[in-house]
């Protein structure tokens, strides 16, 4: 039987933060300037003291609830996150005991961004095929806004937190091979400078600065709006191209298209530069922002929920950013 994605499910933060807000904060950047330049006029955003653990359990029962699979029934926790609870433990396997997943099952975090959901089919999908796992419970969870200052207009307006629980098991849609590739060069495109071993955080650390109209310290998360622009129209078109080599298929094979979302003036950009028809392109996230590891589940679900992909369409999946780091797979549904 095929191992592939099961169901899918997600779940988003209460509290909504709006364009027109963000317009009285920065001023000169309106909320029509603002939905213009990246395609978000809203995204949801964590209240204090809700971490990636909470939004995750969310999601995870939101997946159970539907009747999919018991907790019992899941074998490995896989959580793709940049925001744990911890340094340590692993938020993995706080999510074991809160879930009522058996002690049996394996349990582990992987600290990767926005091409996270791809890394995590990956292994999820070798996990199954050696027999370390039959049902694998693939969750992605996000509080990038707990890392922005609130001054910084360069990546408040653009990110926003969410939470996605995937099944892959023996049953589901097919998840075909993959691309995967990784340019550590690129690591202060997208950075937290400070908090690590290498930069502790400090009095120093947090001094403010300005830079070209926002404000941040070496506590908050830094981008690099133009670098990581130029990384991604060099290898998302590669990698699409390399997975549909290793699938002998072509792009008119392709039914549906679906890229990490991180910002629809980029995403017109790599489809235009790619020729894929709009039609057979998914942009879905006026109203929720760039949710890092979160934005391809919640993309795939929504194009299911509007019927988007039928029975034996294929998806190309497509995910690129911090590291710097990109993948892509094909889903057969």
């Amino acid at each position: 039987m095929a191992i592939g994605i099961k169901a899918i499910e997600y779940v988003l933060p209460e509290k909504v933060l709006t364009n027109k807000e963000l317009e009285q904060i920065y001023g000169d950047w309106t909320a029509e300037k603002i939905l213009t330049k990246t395609g978000i006029a809203s995204r949801h955003v964590v209240s204090e003291g809700e971490c990636a653990s909470d939004l995750a359990e969310q999601a995870a029962q939101k997946l159970f609830n539907s009747g999919v699979i018991s907790p019992e029934e899941i074998d490995f926790i896989l959580l793709a996150t940049q925001s744990p609870d911890y340094q340590l433990p692993t938020t993995a396997c706080i999510l074991q005991d809160r879930l009522g997943i058996p002690q049996s099952a394996g349990a582990l975090d992987f600290n990767l961004g926005c091409s996270a959901y791809i890394y995590g089919l990956a292994m999820a999908k070798s996990f199954i095929n050696t027999g370390i796992a039959k049902n694998v419970l693939l969750l992605t969870s996000e509080t990038y806004t707990k890392h922005i200052h609130p001054l910084d207009k360069s990546t408040r307006t653009i990110f926003g937190d969410a939470a996605a629980a995937t099944l892959v098991s023996e049953d589901g849609h097919e998840i075909g091979n993959f691309d995967l590739g990784t340019d550590g060069s690129g690591k202060d495109a997208l950075i937290i400078p400070s908090g690590g071993s290498r930069i502790p955080r400090s009095k120093a650390t947090a001094v403010e600065i300005e830079d070209n109209g926002s404000i941040r310290s070496q506590d908050n998360l830094f981008m690099d709006g133009t670098e990581v622009f130029s990384f991604t129209i060099r290898v998302v078109p590669e990698s699409v191209n390399n997975i549909l080599r290793k699938h002998n298929l072509s792009m008119e094979d392709i039914n549906l298209f679906v890229f990490h979302q991180a910002n629809e003036f980029m995403l017109d950009f790599l489809r235009k530069k790619l020729r894929i028809p709009k039609e057979k392109f998914y942009i879905n996230m006026q109203d929720t922002g760039n949710t890092v590891s979160s934005t391809i589940p919640i993309a795939f679900k929504r194009a299911q929920i509007e019927g988007r992909i039928q029975k034996g369409d294929r998806v190309l999946l497509c995910g690129f950013g911090v590291g710097l780091s990109w993948g892509s797979t094909i889903i057969t549904y």
